[in-house]
Parts: structure tokens; C-alpha cells; sequence
């Protein structure tokens, strides 16, 4: 597979989730264009509002070093469920904003593979053009 290592990644990263509420494991890896990753993992609290999803870290760790969408060439999500895990609604809207609309984006449990988009994932989309009128 073309993003195998990203992918190989982005287990490594869930290796690190924390999860003692739903025991749901969740990793992630961003590669950018110039070969740099970004790993993260789901991290939980007993606050379940200040849960943040292992998508969201990997995302939010590599614009924390300066990388932006148009560096960003794929993003794999895997989990140990039983079926693909799916970025929920709140991550795909973040990715809707961070990431390409056609940027690849792997997802895995280990046993499937699921090769998407944010297009896919999340059409019509809340972005900026529908706040154009009211930024100044």
C-alpha cells in the first residue's frame, strides 16, 4: 500500500492513547509533503467535553510546528475496533478546515483499509466562505 508507513505510524502513535473510560484506542499520523510525520493519540478525561481525538492531536501537532494544508499529503487514522473507525463530527470539521479537500486519508483497524477523503467524509461543509459576509 502506497501509505503503509503512515499507517504503520499512526499504530505506533496509538501504542500512547489513553483511554480508561472507553478502552477505545486511537492513533494517528500526519505526513506532510517533505517526509515529516506528526503522531497522536486519543487522550480521555473524565470531563468528556476535554477528551481531544487522536486525529485532532496529529493535526493540531504538526500546525504547532508551522506546517499548514498545503504541506500536508496524507493523514491515517486506525483504531483497535472492530470495524474502521470514523473521525467523529467535531474532527471532521477541524479536518474540513486543516486539511486538503482531497487529501488522502487512510484509515485501518488492522484488518481493513479504507483509502478517503474529507469530500467524502463530510459534504457540504460549515467553512469559511459561508462567514465571508460577516468578516471584515
Amino acid at each position: 500500500m502506497k501509505y503503509q508507513n503512515v499507517v504503520d505510524e499512526a499504530f505506533k502513535a496509538m501504542e500512547n492513547a489513553y483511554t480508561p473510560y472507553s478502552h477505545y484506542r486511537v492513533g494517528a499520523c500526519v505526513l506532510c509533503k517533505d517526509g515529516k510525520t506528526f503522531r497522536g493519540c486519543n487522550i480521555e478525561n473524565a470531563s468528556f467535553g476535554a477528551t481531544n481525538c487522536g486525529e485532532r492531536t496529529a493535526i493540531f501537532n504538526a500546525y504547532s510546528y508551522g506546517y499548514r494544508k498545503a504541506d500536508i499529503e496524507a493523514l491515517a487514522i486506525v483504531s483497535d475496533g472492530n470495524r474502521l473507525g470514523a473521525p467523529c463530527g467535531i474532527c471532521r470539521q477541524v479536518l474540513a478546515e486543516l486539511i486538503g479537500q482531497d487529501t488522502p486519508i487512510i484509515l485501518s483497524n488492522g484488518k481493513e483499509v479504507l483509502v478517503t477523503n474529507i469530500k467524502e467524509l463530510l459534504p457540504m461543509q460549515f467553512d469559511m466562505t459561508d462567514l465571508e459576509d460577516r468578516i471584515k
